[in-house]
């Protein structure tokens, strides 16, 4: 049974079979796998495309340590994100404000909420910026977690992921209440639970739901990645991968400000704590891809 916790403290059911990256507060629920990805890279009107060859299971080691009070630095971060993410932004197109803190929405499932390390990817992400002298925040309306500080910071403990929710149950909560506090930045990974439940289609409710952010939130800058690995449904996650480049080019061809970022190509399934949600290797790993692609935005 995966379980979605509402910002109102109430809960949704949402079954599945095979267990999925659900769970209801602290629960875990036990999976895995791995697919993969095809990297291209979108940005903004300006449709500049990069390729890197396609994702495979390839494991390459991490190595992570505390980044400030409670911030997890990974020292292969900055190395590896630049494999299939990121590119060269479109220069006349500024998300973030000149003043103030660049607002970000993680929007995802238990993967965003962090599930197996306190705050997920947001920790390390949130050092990155810091240390190189960008001012981030995170927004969201779900359960807070993670640390209370980082780098010596208050961490922005928000975000929008909701632990079991598929593809169409994220959509649901676009543009309410997930865009409450309107983002510059939205970091989009979904899908994982779609892969237990029904794989078909899934590409095209994620477009469905690429789209709704593009309508909603016209002037953020949309960042999508493909879903990292899972090795219990390893076809249908290469599968749906392999769609998702493609999706995001024609979007970001029509002028609309939207990435694609690979978080799968070489995501080495040591680093999934539990065999569907990563450890705080593989978190630090993600946020490093993340930032990949939203450094050159970052004022």
């Amino acid at each position: 049974m995966a379980c979605s916790s509402a910002s109102d403290g109430s809960s949704d059911g949402s079954g599945g079979s095979g267990g999925g990256a659900s769970s209801s507060g602290d629960a875990q629920t036990t999976s895995a796998g791995e697919g993969s990805g095809v990297s291209s890279t979108t940005s903004g009107a300006s449709s500049t495309t990069a390729t890197s060859g396609s994702g495979g299971g390839a494991s390459s080691s991490s190595s992570s340590s505390a980044g400030g009070d409670g911030g997890a630095s990974s020292s292969s971060s900055a190395a590896e994100a630049s494999s299939g993410s990121g590119g060269s932004p479109d220069t006349g197109f500024q998300p973030c404000p000149a003043t103030g803190a660049c607002k970000i929405l993680p929007l995802g499932d238990s993967i965003t909420f962090g599930l197996g390390f306190d705050g997920g990817y947001r920790v390390e992400l949130f050092h990155l910026a810091t240390q190189d002298g960008h001012e981030v925040t995170f927004t969201g309306t779900q359960q807070m977690n993670g640390p209370a500080m980082v780098d010596g910071k208050p961490f922005p403990r928000n975000h929008e992921g909701i632990s079991g929710e598929t593809i169409q149950q994220i959509a649901n909560r676009i543009p309410t209440p997930g865009l409450r506090e309107m983002p510059h930045i939205v970091l989009l990974h979904a899908g994982t639970n779609d892969m237990y439940r029904d794989p078909n289609g899934a590409d095209t409710r994620l477009g469905a739901l690429i789209d709704e952010l593009i309508a909603e939130a016209p002037d953020a800058l949309i960042v999508v990645s493909n879903i990292i690995p899972l090795p219990s449904s390893a076809n249908p996650v290469s599968t749906y991968n392999a769609k998702i480049p493609a999706l995001v080019e024609a979007r970001a061809s029509k002028g609309a400000h939207v990435v694609f970022v690979d978080q799968f190509k070489d995501f080495p399934t040591s680093e999934l704590g539990d065999g569907v949600h990563p450890n705080k290797a593989g978190y630090a790993r993600m946020a490093g891809r993340w930032y990949d692609a939203i450094s050159d935005y970052l004022r």
